[in-house]
């Protein structure tokens, strides 16, 4: 997987110089990054539970949310090595194409389950600018 946040697209490489393009929404100011990890986990309609860092900032958000169709995470997200960022589903689909996020990498929903299909834990994702 290559993420070029710059351009706001995710790219699955499939081989013999083909991929599949999906929009994503990106880190706001101040919350970009670069680096290569590994899907090291994979999840289902997953809870959410904001990092300390997220309620610090934004001590009004709830400390557990269920998953399901109003939860921030979307219907999938894929773990980025030991680092808090994800790329998951979004219940906010006009965030696609956006820099939004405290650094996660956001899809809507229907992109990230026909991506979380395709690939397996131990992925390489690679995320640019």
């Amino acid at each position: 997987i290559i993420v070029h946040t710059g351009r706001k697209f995710l790219y699955l490489v499939l081989g013999e110089g083909k991929a599949m393009r999906y929009g994503i929404g990106t880190a706001r100011d101040g919350f970009e990054w670069n680096g290569t990890h590994k899907v090291t986990n994979k999840r289902e309609w997953p809870d959410w539970r904001p990092p300390p860092e997220m309620l610090r900032r934004q001590p009004h958000l709830p400390r557990h949310m269920v998953g399901g169709p109003d939860n921030p995470l979307g219907a999938r997200a894929m773990y980025l090595g030991s680092t808090l960022y994800r790329i998951h589903g979004s219940n906010e689909p006009w965030s696609i194409g956006q820099a939004v996020s405290s650094g996660c990498i956001r899809m809507a929903n229907e992109d990230v389950i026909d991506l979380y299909d395709k690939v397996n834990v131990g992925t390489r994702v690679i995320v640019r600018n």
